[in-house]
């Protein structure tokens, strides 16, 4: 050993540093020195055999400087990111490697476990489950996981991966025992919740954190899936129907609604219209009477003149009789014509000298009142 440290010092304290930063024990210096002895002979002995043909061709020669480098190419280890490696020395846990280039010792480590922190899916394959009114459903799922402690991933349990798988299959039959067929068509959301809290809490104690869970899929069994669809018939016939008697009850509320309204917008026109017509009967009435009433004091005042009596502008009583009479003959006399112009047989009786008077008599009253 200080023979060929000597010889090449260089090349020997650099193998020699190189393992001691790898063995971080002072317990294991033997070690170290033993395999960078090793390793220096074999490299010696090339470097020699190379500067002379003769040692080259020597079997011994060409076995050490083989081992060598096979012996130098296996103490490397290159880590991929997102990558994490276990190494194990003389069957026991030593340390982890991490991404990038790593140098362990062979023959007395090695890799024991390998995998990544990235997350990972697992695909659970369909399984038959029943649900709370005992109808069977065929059910598979998608499990997305992530190793977060690659030590309790490796040494917790033999072989993560199955064990997740194992767990999730039986608590998806359990979840789905939980509810009813239409409950578990519309609580996928809930059972997913559920399915990731109680995988969690298994997991945790392996190193593993379950992020998500979906159903991919419910198939229910055939007789089932047709009693499902006659239902959902059944149930949409039931809606059209009382819908259809919904908009029927509706039209003819609104029919009757509208029937109402109008009789009252109706009745409210007849009112006002018969108001109008009073009214303007009665403004007629009141114009046609003071008419007559000028007409009357004219026709006075015109027989009183042409008899002399009209003095300082006051008509006479015998004046204003004749003049109602006169009126009253006149009015008579229109009406008789007007039932004369009507078709058929016609009786036509003509006031005498004594009817006269009856008439004035009572024109005379209204005229005093």
């Amino acid at each position: 050993l200080y023979y060929h440290k000597y010889h090449a010092p260089v090349l020997y304290q650099t193998f020699n540093f190189l393992l001691k930063s790898i063995t971080m024990k002072k317990k294991n210096i033997l070690i170290s020195s033993l395999l960078t002895n090793f390793l220096f002979q074999s490299l010696f002995c090339f470097s020699s055999a190379a500067s002379s043909r003769h040692w080259f061709r020597q079997p011994i020669v060409k076995s050490c400087a083989v081992a060598g480098v096979l012996c130098c190419a296996s103490c490397i280890k290159i880590v991929s990111t997102g990558n994490e490696c276990l190494v194990e020395r003389l069957g026991k846990y030593h340390r982890s490697l991490q991404p990038g280039l790593n140098i362990i010792i062979p023959l007395f480590e090695r890799i024991s476990f390998q995998d990544t922190n990235r997350e990972q899916i697992l695909d659970v394959p369909p399984q038959e489950c029943f649900t709370l009114d005992n109808a069977p459903l065929t059910a598979d799922a998608i499990v997305y996981m992530r190793i977060t402690d690659m030590e309790k991933a490796s040494y917790k349990v033999s072989n993560v991966k199955d064990a997740v798988l194992n767990l999730c299959l039986t608590h998806l039959r359990e979840e789905i025992g939980r509810l009813t067929l239409e409950e578990s068509f519309s609580k996928r959301g809930t059972l997913n919740q559920a399915l990731v809290k109680r995988l969690n809490d298994i997991c945790q104690d392996w190193g593993v954190h379950i992020t998500r869970v979906e159903i991919q899929h419910l198939q229910p069994s055939h007789d089932i899936l047709r009693a499902m669809e006659m239902q959902m018939s059944a149930e949409r016939k039931k809606r059209a129907t009382i819908l259809q008697s919904e908009g029927e009850r509706t039209k003819l509320i609104n029919e009757a609604e509208g029937r109402a309204g109008a009789m009252l917008v109706d009745a409210e026109a007849r009112k006002r219209s018969i108001i109008l017509d009073s009214e303007a009967e009665a403004e007629r009435q009141s114009l046609e009477a003071e008419g007559i009433q000028l007409a009357i004091k004219k026709i006075a005042e015109a027989i009183a003149t042409s008899n002399g009596g009209n003095k300082g502008g006051q008509v006479g009583e015998k004046a204003m009789k004749d003049a109602l009479q006169l009126l009253s003959l006149v009015r008579y006399m229109e009406t008789q014509g007007k039932f004369a112009s009507s078709d058929g047989t016609k009786v036509l009786l003509f006031p005498t000298r004594d009817s006269l008077p009856l008439t004035y008599e009572g024109l005379s009253s209204l005229m005093k009142q």
